[in-house]
């Protein structure tokens, strides 16, 4: 039934119709979003800092809450996004973590702040493991891995686009304000896809015939409408293949990060730069994320059409692990930040590489779990992100800077290749 997945199907879809773009597109300018929102905090570091008072300890602490929060609800909102579908998930996510966004500029002091930014964690937390349930319903299966690519790629552009564009919106309007305005664009993306999308081809009135029959044919469950079994929480965590993927989704957000929270400030402070020069050399390894996005999700539907399904979600990934490693090695020796940025260009497109096997593989071990499958993964990969966020503040610096912190993330780089030599996507968790 599930487990049988078609090994050629056509590249091009002749039933291929605007519904099916819209849910691209709507979740790329949901991950665009999802970022704006999550990486304007760094952009607003010396704003909030000097205003609240917060030193950098503290701030390590402000930036893992919401890591934290996202992290402890990731497995609940995506069994909900199993259970209830994407519209109902995303537009009631996206419409909380947009509250929490307008309320951090209500923040008075360290623990108002830290409460808000974990509680907008927390909202945020459905995001992905909703879109996961959404391309399980929509997307066909050989072409999943550029879609799961395109999504995160959304992500790394949002992230690139805050760091100069919210300098700027910080400099003219106020960072509270700024908060504001971006408060009401998730309203605007919640209501939309309210009014628009439906969880399932069959139930959308306003798709054609041939592009509902074509998605139902090729999608994993082939069109058969089944009511899953609850998922035991056993289940979750008696997988091998669960835990490998838990273990290099940390490795894999221990580095990316790092440009989410502090290579703003780490670039601006060791290379004397204005804010918003710092802002456009941070957009650089963000911008870079989204290529090598792209280029996995490319990776893994060719070499899934060629019949090689193991190999499409291992190989991208592995790849993108030593490019990573590489990246953070070399990128400590620089004196320039031309020369330190290009180098983490090249780790945050490696790290990036790995995103669209790892969903990929979710997805394909969960099936009509893959919300809850794909949820859990991401908690252990926001811990990850929590622990970035306090170990550049607390690892040792030596004359060279955080090089401790720098050759942490090549290590783990080199245990995500391990866990990825070991997984086999053809392994369902029933």
């Amino acid at each position: 039934m599930g487990s049988e997945l078609p090994v050629k199907l056509p590249v091009a879809r002749d039933g291929v119709f605007p519904r099916g773009y819209f849910v691209v597109g709507a979740t790329f300018l949901l991950s665009v979003l999802l970022y704006v929102d999550r990486a304007c905090i760094s952009t607003a570091k010396d704003a909030v800092t000097g205003e609240l008072g917060l030193s950098k300890d503290e701030w390590s602490w402000v930036l893992a809450s919401f890591a934290f929060g996202y992290a402890v609800f990731q497995t609940p909102s995506g069994a909900l996004a199993d259970r209830l579908g994407g519209r109902v998930v995303l537009t009631g996510m996206v419409t909380l973590w947009s509250v929490f966004t307008g309320l951090t500029a209500m923040a008075w002091n360290f623990a108002t702040l830290l409460a808000v930014r974990f509680l907008f964690g927390a909202g945020e937390a459905g995001a992905f493991p909703g879109m996961a349930r959404v391309v399980y319903s929509w997307i066909p299966v050989n072409e999943r891995g550029l879609v799961k690519g395109i999504n995160f790629s959304g992500s790394r552009i949002g992230a690139a686009l805050a760091m100069p564009l919210v300098a700027a919106l910080i400099a003219n309007a106020g960072w509270k304000k700024s908060f504001l305005i971006i408060m009401a664009a998730g309203f605007i993306w919640a209501a939309l896809w309210w009014r628009c999308f439906r969880d399932e081809p069959a139930a959308h009135g306003g798709i054609k015939p041939q592009e509902r029959e074509y998605i139902l044919k090729n999608r994993q469950d082939g069109g058969i409408r089944i009511t899953p079994e609850p998922l035991r929480v056993s289940a979750l965590f008696t997988s091998p293949n669960l835990w490998l993927m838990m273990g290099q989704y940390f490795a894999s957000n221990f580095t990316f990060f790092f440009s989410l929270t502090w290579l703003y400030p780490y670039v601006k402070a060791r290379y004397q730069l204005t804010a918003v020069d710092a802002g456009f050399c941070t957009m650089l390894p963000l911008l870079a994320g989204a290529a090598g996005n792209i280029l996995s999700g490319w990776m893994v539907d060719a070499l899934y059409r060629g019949g090689r399904s193991p190999l499409s979600r291992r190989l991208p990934a592995i790849a993108g692990f030593l490019l990573a490693a590489l990246g953070m090695v070399m990128s400590v020796h620089q004196q320039s930040a031309a020369g330190a940025v290009a180098w983490l260009s090249i780790a945050i497109f490696g790290a990036d590489m790995t995103l669209s096997p790892s969903w990929s593989f979710c997805i394909d071990i969960g099936g009509r779990h893959a919300g809850a499958v794909s949820g859990t993964m991401n908690m252990a990969g926001n811990l990850g992100s929590a622990v970035t966020a306090l170990a550049f503040a607390y690892l040792p610096e030596s004359s060279k800077g955080n090089e401790a912190f720098f050759y942490t993330a090549a290590g783990l780089s080199g245990c995500g290749v391990l866990c990825w030599l070991a997984a086999n996507p053809e392994k369902r968790i029933e």
